[in-house]
């Protein structure tokens, strides 16, 4: 057993507590404000995000960042943008050598950094893993079985975070291509926005299946040319995540996508929301980051024009069904799979 501090008391976070206390570790729990925190310990549910879930009573809570370092492990599980905030409020406190596993999934606006990277820049001495994978807390929560990925350069630490965390509801796989599980984590996002905003004109099935097929052939290209492995992508950060989040209602880049669909902005939409939606700042990320590498992808590019240009969301799919005759297998992306 082990003691872990779970960093962001959202829907995932809290979850992962639960997850984590009802195995016999000792979890505490971060929240940003005091009032969040008060209500917690008040109610033993998280009331805003999973309703109905009681959560342990060995699970204790604080909105002292500074309590959180004294842990074998710390769970990162803040939105993407306050992630360096937060490390950077760790860094007082902390030890040489802890182990961080970061669960959350975007990439930091401006510099478009993957999460662990932003970490590291403020946490240099920590040891670091990532987790992604298609898992709704909503889900996770009440012990649905559900598997995930976790990646780090260090095999020994991604085993040992795979020992921690894994129980008969939750499996999880080991992989060494972090940068491929973070982006495949961070870029569905968008696709799953795009899917909402299908859903959202009232087109169909066969449009959706369209979008999601297409839209991995960009995550592919886009990560390879970064630096990460094609076969990430077909596992469960990539393929996995894709599916849950664009077929899902649990998925708030869905909703928002849907009501974009239906005719409101991308701030109309993420204030009805009121949570996160990752896919509109990941939309402006992936955008930039293709033009930065050279690389074409036609679903992110009419999303942005979409989200941030007043486009309209019927002209962005008869764009992307006019564009010129393409051979499916031009792209030599899948030669060296091997499954």
């Amino acid at each position: 057993m082990a003691k872990i501090s779970v960093v962001g008391s959202g829907g995932w976070g809290t979850a992962v507590a639960i997850m984590l206390a009802k195995q016999g570790h000792t979890v505490l729990l971060w929240s940003y404000l005091k009032s969040e925190s008060e209500d917690l310990a008040k109610y033993r549910e998280n009331k805003p995000f999973l309703a109905g879930v009681k959560i342990p009573d060995s699970v204790r809570y604080t909105y002292n960042i500074a309590d959180c370092a004294d842990a074998d492990v710390i769970v990162m599980a803040t939105p993407s943008q306050a992630v360096r905030n937060t490390a950077k409020s760790l860094a007082p406190n902390i030890k040489d050598g802890q182990i961080i596993v970061s669960i959350s999934k975007g990439l930091e606006e401006g510099s478009y950094m993957t999460l662990s990277s932003v970490i590291k820049e403020e946490l240099p001495n920590c040891q670091i893993a990532v987790m992604s994978g298609p898992s709704h807390a909503e889900e996770v929560s009440r012990g649905i079985p559900t598997t995930n990925v976790v990646a780090s350069d260090d095999m020994e630490l991604a085993a040992y975070i795979q020992e921690l965390f894994m129980c008969d509801s939750f499996r999880i796989y080991t992989n060494p291509d972090m940068l491929g599980v973070e982006l495949g984590g961070s870029l569905k996002n968008v696709i799953a926005l795009c899917a909402g905003i299908l859903d959202g004109l009232g087109l169909g099935d066969n449009t959706k299946a369209a979008l999601m097929t297409r839209g991995i052939a960009e995550i592919v290209r886009l990560g390879t040319k970064m630096g990460a492995k094609a076969e990430t992508f077909f596992g469960l950060s990539g393929i996995g995540d894709l599916i849950v989040t664009c077929t899902s209602m649990h998925s708030r880049n869905r909703r928002a996508g849907i009501l974009i669909g239906k005719g409101m902005n991308a701030a109309q939409a993420q204030n009805e929301i009121k949570m996160v939606v990752e896919g509109i700042n990941t939309c402006r990320a992936a955008y930039e980051l293709s033009r930065r590498v050279g690389v074409e992808m036609p679903i992110v590019n009419e999303a942005y024009k979409t989200l941030f240009e007043n486009q309209s969301a019927a002209d962005a799919v008869s764009n992307l069904m006019g564009r010129n005759k393409r051979n499916e297998t031009e792209q030599s992306f899948l030669e060296n799979i091997i499954f």
